[in-house]
């Protein structure tokens, strides 16, 4: 790592070149972000190559950019273009080629993988040399196996792989909430490791330009209302509903419009090259609009501006969209967008306000927003003005930029502060005894940073669950997944013996273990609050609640904790990370210096051993019946309280 932080960056884009034409099957949205992310890193002084597979013959290895990137063309497979589908038995050619780069041209600050393929070559390096790694998916496997089916070319391979880089990045770019909200679901992803960051645009390259003179440029008729549809020609885009839309709002008006579909495998609109077009031709014309819909084909990314700022209303209705740049690309312009309800377009499009969303796939609600749009030239003058505004605070390619800068900083310090591994050696193909080895050193750092931070909380928690126990009181343990795993580990050792012979057994109750009460509650009212019901039915003043969370911000987590501080309770938390909202709400919490949730549960499961010994020793020194109601280390409202043990001189005599 260098001194000054992270400033060496390569961006792996394995199908999405930098350099590519938009707006055919392969090239779209994915192309723009590590453009532009590249160009803008760039101006913040970083050093950037951007990997991508090379796909034609002409392609030089090594591509001065723009200043301060280049573009690599990785010898990967044949030197044509081959469908993203395919590209996956690739990979290990372009792990390989890169491994040998950085060994000739000197090791990079960290890694930014841009699709799940290019991220199972950041994860592979990662093992192999010890490079941290961050990831964009811009999709995610199983989002598009539920909207396309069978018609998902992409192998079931990809959901192990995705599920192997969720675990072992070491950030996950999130482009929206939706984004964030589909990784934790689907992929079980540890918030903690997640950072939303969205796409952007630039201002140098988007702008208001002017209706009547933009519409000259192209050749367009002044006067006649313009619908634009923009991006890549294929099914998921939706094409076939914005045209369908568009004939239903045509029959509403009465008066003539005109809808412009620009994108495809080429300038020429030919059926040929693009598939696709064949297809929404023939909807036009089943629709009735086939001479009021032009197809242009593909365009020149530098006249997308005069496209954009030409149209009265910008329609973007895919099946679903993990974020769609195109829709910010049009709101720069001033152009109000009409989007589906999905992924990133209803973060970015304020409905009602920056124009309308409605449901995809629904022709019908599609063409009723329309025909309000093109029947009130006020309307679309206030929201073109509102989306501009919106999109030049929020969602520009400088702001975007800064905020990865910051995160690539964030790993960059976790990474500086871990000691130095041993070569994992040089053959992208044995990486496993490295793997293995890489993770027995993470662990065993973390158990060192561990033991410094966690020893005295550890036996403060010991001690004040045995003064639970000895006054009468119960103790209460939740957690999720792992966790709930651990909850009820944790119980079993008290209630029955962890390792001393003849005691009494304790009461302890782990909130996961009845499945009729959470699967009831969770499919009645809700999962957010299946731990703080039982806390409220089970909890008295004089108990005790531990709660486990590698993240500290499981909702369910936090609100038991919130429950119990109201009824009385002591309140213990076994966390992770930075601690999320339960590290405020526990009285004594417990934090595992590590973001690495693999390693986090390994030190929970040592740490609650070490609790069940400690609790075990003291209850059988037969400590006091009659003790003092429980100190609340951090009482609500206040500052997390860590605080360290009282001794008489010798550990089993610990009191709080």
């Amino acid at each position: 790592m260098t001194t000054s932080g992270v400033k060496k960056i390569a961006l792996i884009s394995e199908h999405a070149s930098p350099l590519a034409t938009l707006g055919g099957t392969d090239a779209g949205g994915q192309n723009v972000y590590v453009a532009q992310v590249a160009r803008h890193l760039a101006n913040l002084g970083h050093a950037v190559d951007v990997f991508t597979r090379r796909d034609a013959p002409h392609l030089p290895e090594v591509l001065e950019w723009v200043p301060g990137v280049r573009v690599v063309h990785v010898p990967a497979g044949p030197a044509a273009v081959i469908p993203k589908e395919d590209l996956l038995p690739l990979m290990p050619e372009f792990t390989r080629y890169m491994a040998a780069f950085m060994a000739r041209e000197g090791r990079y600050d960290l890694l930014h993988a841009n699709f799940w393929m290019s991220g199972l070559v950041a994860a592979d390096l990662k093992r192999l040399l010890g490079v941290p790694f961050v990831i964009t998916f811009h999709a995610l496997g199983k989002v598009r196996r539920l909207h396309q089916g069978e018609a998902d070319g992409f192998p079931d391979d990809r959901f192990a792989i995705e599920e192997r880089l969720v675990r072992e990045a070491d950030r996950i770019i999130a482009e929206c909430p939706q984004d964030e909200a589909d990784l934790r679901e689907l992929y079980g992803a540890d918030p903690a490791r997640i950072v939303t960051v969205p796409c952007g645009f630039d201002p140098a390259e988007f702008s208001p330009q002017g209706r009547r003179e933009a519409r000259e440029r192209l050749g367009l008729d002044p006067a006649e209302l313009t619908v634009l549809q923009l991006g890549r020609m294929v099914p998921r885009k939706g094409v076939d509903d914005a045209i369908r839309g568009f004939a239903r709002a045509v029959r509403s008006l009465g008066q003539p419009a005109r809808l412009l579909v620009v994108g495809g495998n080429s300038p020429d609109p030919d059926p040929a090259l693009t598939p696709e077009l064949g297809r929404l031709r023939a909807i036009a014309q089943e629709e009735g609009v086939e001479d009021r819909v032009t197809f242009t084909g593909s365009r020149d990314r530098s006249v997308l501006r005069d496209y954009y700022s030409a149209a009265d209303v910008f329609i973007s209705t895919p099946w679903y969209e993990p974020f769609g740049i195109t829709p910010l690309e049009a709101m720069a312009c001033g152009t109000p967008v009409l989007g589906a309800r999905v992924g990133g377009i209803q973060h970015t499009v304020a409905d009602g306000e920056t124009g309308f969303l409605v449901p995809p796939r629904d022709p019908d609600a599609l063409g009723e927003r329309l025909a309000d749009l093109l029947a009130d030239a006020a309307l679309r003058e206030r929201m073109g003005a509102a989306a501009l505004a919106r999109v030049r605070t929020h969602f520009t390619w400088e702001g975007v930029a800064r905020q990865l800068a910051q995160v690539y900083r964030e790993v960059g310090e976790e990474t500086a502060a871990q000691p130095a591994l041993p070569p994992a050696g040089d053959a992208v193909g044995s990486t496993i005894d490295s793997a293995v080895d890489r993770a027995f050193q993470n662990l065993i750092t973390t158990l060192a940073h561990s033991r410094a931070a966690l020893g005295p909380q550890i036996e403060a928690a010991a001690a004040a669950i045995t003064a639970c126990f000895e006054r009468g009181g119960k103790v209460l343990v939740c957690g999720n997944g792992g966790s709930a795993a651990d909850a009820q580990h944790f119980a079993a050792e008290l209630v029955g013996r962890f390792r001393l012979d003849g005691r009494r057994g304790l009461p302890v109750l782990a909130l996961t273990a009845d499945t009729a009460m959470l699967t009831a509650w969770s499919n009645d009212v809700g999962f957010g609050d299946v731990f703080a019901r039982q806390v409220e039915a089970f909890g008295t003043e004089g108990d005790l609640l531990l709660a486990i969370s590698t993240s500290g911000r499981s909702p369910n987590v936090v609100a038991a904790l919130q429950a119990a501080r109201r009824r009385g309770l002591t309140t213990l938390a076994l966390l992770g990370g930075r601690g999320g909202d339960a590290l405020a709400l526990a009285d004594l919490p417990l934090l595992v210096p590590s973001s690495d949730t693999p390693r986090i549960q390994e030190v929970h499961i040592l740490a609650l051993h070490l609790i069940c010994e400690l609790v075990e020793e003291q209850i059988s020194e037969g400590l006091p019946t009659h003790l003092p109601p429980p100190v609340r280390l951090n009482p609500p409202g206040a500052a997390p309280l860590i605080s360290a043990p009282q001794t008489n001189g010798n550990r089993k005599g610990v009191n709080v």
